[in-house]
């Protein structure tokens, strides 16, 4: 497939492969670190079903209009508004969603090294020996306070990245989502098994899936729809970039169902791994981003074979972890291919770099910079919360009121039922993305201000 300048931009060999892609996406480690913490810092069960809510009343109508996008116009995010709307100011959605992902990508690369980090240490078994879970907090947080470390392992996290993306769409992305996704729901499964026999552990499991609505404020809902949007990979381009190389023949709705389902079972296997085991250990589940890190070695250390299974789980969440940055990097490498006709091999390493220094200050805000702020929070949370919490719902909800009311429901509804697939939910959808979604994104900056 080339999108008219003769740069080959690649394609799905399978539809199977696209939704594993798609989803890989999505779940990363949004799903399987962020979720966790993020869900034990709002309270538990409540922010499960604002999450859930969140996912699939706005989720699943905005990643379809994306992958809509993307399918119609074979581009990246910018060269996709440029298109539809040739010469407006919509393409700024287009250079949001790249920006969004480069930030993202940023920090993202730094927990993704974290788990490159804890593969040697499991090898080398020095995550055996932690007595309880507050040994195993004190090695976490003398590991990410140390620069030369962080920074070696945030490298070697981006040069994985970077040769993913290298290979392109099938050879690269495609082949490496058909063994990795299947692979972590297998190891997740095994986990939660025994997260859930461990002594303790429905004390966690209560927490996690009992809502106390009383917990909830108005900045809980935003992390909600900022979680949501951050899982599913939406209002960052990723969905629009990985649309573009879809074959007209793919059902878009179904495959959008399947990944938003594939992805929402990660999340909740996820915490059920990891709140029973939070309360087996006696931690706080409001312990943050170090959570997974600080628990889990003393979750494998009560298993059979520990070193075996540490380190398994450790490259599984490094695979969760690489699906989901080769699919950001894609899309900053898709915008320089496509508009800028750079060849993918200098789109991808030039960009590589770029966002590997971009990403040096979060990699030392839990040591050399920790005391620095920039507006309250470390440059890691700052960039986060800018991109998660703001540019992702922000471009999310432009997205829908781009395609329900300037691109138009119809339009899209056209592109969906391409080779002969009947639309068999389009008023619902219609209804959604019109007035649902911007509504719902606009209701949640609102009453955060106020």
């Amino acid at each position: 497939m080339t999108n008219g300048n003769g740069n080959h931009r690649g394609f799905w060999k399978t539809r199977l492969g696209f939704v594993l892609a798609a989803a890989g996406s999505a779940v990363g480690l949004g799903s399987v670190w962020k979720f966790p913490y993020i869900t034990g810092q709002n309270g538990g069960g409540a922010f499960v079903l604002l999450y859930l809510a969140c996912a699939l009343g706005v989720g699943i109508p905005i990643m379809l209009a994306e992958f809509t996008i993307g399918r119609k116009t074979n581009l990246n995010p910018v060269g996709a508004l440029q298109t539809l709307r040739p010469g407006s100011w919509w393409v700024v959605i287009g250079y949001m969603g790249v920006l969004a992902g480069l930030l993202i990508l940023s920090y993202y690369c730094v927990v993704g090294g974290w788990t490159v980090a804890y593969i040697v240490k499991s090898l080398n078994h020095s995550l055996d020996r932690f007595a309880n879970p507050r040994e195993a907090g004190g090695y976490f947080a003398s590991f990410i306070a140390d620069p030369l470390e962080m920074i070696f392992y945030h490298a070697v996290f981006m040069a994985l990245t970077v040769a993913v993306v290298f290979k392109g769409v099938h050879g690269g992305i495609e082949k490496a989502c058909d063994v990795m996704m299947p692979g972590l729901a297998v190891i997740l499964c095994v986990l939660m098994v025994r997260s859930l026999t461990l002594p303790g552990a429905m004390e966690g499991v209560k927490f996690y899936l009992y809502p106390d609505f009383g917990k909830i404020t108005a900045k809980s809902v935003l992390m909600a729809m900022g979680q949501a949007f951050f899982t599913l990979s939406l209002g960052m381009g990723a969905m629009i970039t990985y649309g573009s190389y879809l074959s007209e023949k793919e059902n878009l709705t179904s495959s959008t169902v399947y990944v938003v389902g594939f992805t929402l079972l990660i999340s909740l296997l996820a915490g059920l791994v990891i709140f029973p085991a939070v309360s087996f250990a006696k931690l706080e589940p409001t312990e943050g981003p170090s959570l997974v890190f600080s628990v889990l070695p003393i979750v494998f250390s009560r298993m059979p074979l520990p070193t075996l299974v540490s380190t398994v789980f450790f490259v599984l969440l490094l695979i969760a972890a690489l699906t989901s940055s080769i699919s950001l990097l894609e899309v900053v490498a898709a915008y320089f291919i496509d508009q800028l006709k750079w060849k993918r091999k200098k789109a991808v390493s030039v960009m590589g770099a770029v966002i590997f220094l971009l990403g040096i200050p979060s990699a030392l805000s839990f040591g050399v910079m920790k005391d620095a702020r920039f507006m309250g929070m470390t440059f890691f949370e700052f960039v986060d919360n800018l991109a998660a919490n703001y540019l992702l719902p922000l471009g999310g909800a432009l997205t829908a009121i781009f395609v329900g009311w300037v691109w138009g429901t119809k339009e899209a509804q056209k592109e969906v039922e391409r080779h002969e697939t009947q639309f068999h939910f389009v008023e619902i959808w219609a209804f959604l993305i019109r007035f649902v979604a911007p509504v719902a994104v606009a209701a949640i900056f609102l009453a955060k201000l106020f």
